[in-house]
This record gives structure tokens, C-alpha cells and sequence, in this order.
């Protein structure tokens, strides 16, 4: 098993930055990628979001287009930890965000959720 601490949420005025982490700990074999999702308030599950991502055999990075010039995604491979700056953040932005790691054991490939953490933009 896997198991991933996210922290960094809050509450932040329109404009305001954030720094989420995400750690990694036990059984890590082979780290893909590691995402971050947000699902909004009132919204289902099924509706999760992908916001940015890392991972392939460069770290590739990608930022959904909602939060594209704002985002900045990246992870330690040393440490095990994820890194997701939003700047300029947006009342919209509000949600919950949710680390996502999917890694590669013996061929199968397995996902593991945080437990999330709330970021509230508003004035």
C-alpha cells in the first residue's frame, strides 16, 4: 500500500498563491505519474477534475487549460513528494484538491488517492 499526505490548502483572497504538497510513503516501486484532480463543491466524485500533472520518463508536466499560466506542477523523486503551485487563484478554483499517484508493480499498475485538501478562494 501507498499512502499520500496532501497539505497546503487554506483560504486565499482572489490573487492570492498557493502551494500544495503531496508526500508519498510505503510501498513505492515505480512512481508514473502523479496528478492532481479538485472536485468542486456540491460536485459528485465521477466529476474530479484533472488540474496538472507529472510524469512519463522525463516528467513530462501538463496543466489543465483552466488553470494554464497559473500553474506550476512538479515532485521530488528523492523525497516523494508532489509539488502543485496555483498563482492568481480564482473564486472558481475553490475545491478540493486530491493527490493522485499511479505506479507500476510488476507490471500492473496501481492508484492511490489522498484524502485531499480544501482550498477556498474568496473575499
Amino acid at each position: 500500500q501507498v499512502q499520500l499526505v496532501e497539505s497546503g490548502g487554506g483560504s486565499v483572497q482572489p490573487g492570492g498563491s498557493l502551494r500544495l504538497s503531496c508526500a508519498a510513503s510505503g510501498s513505492i516501486f515505480s512512481i508514473e505519474y502523479m496528478d492532481w484532480y479538485h472536485q468542486r463543491p456540491e460536485e459528485p466524485e465521477e466529476l474530479r477534475e484533472l488540474v496538472a500533472g507529472v510524469g512519463g520518463g522525463h516528467d513530462t508536466t501538463h496543466c489543465a487549460n483552466s488553470v494554464k499560466g497559473r500553474c506550476s506542477i512538479s515532485r521530488d523523486n528523492v523525497s516523494k513528494t508532489g509539488y502543485l503551485q496555483l498563482n492568481n487563484l480564482k473564486p472558481e478554483d475553490t475545491a478540493v484538491y486530491y493527490c493522485h499517484l499511479m505506479q507500476l508493480r510488476f507490471g500492473s499498475e496501481e492508484h492511490y488517492w489522498g484524502q485531499g485538501t480544501q482550498v477556498t478562494v474568496s473575499s
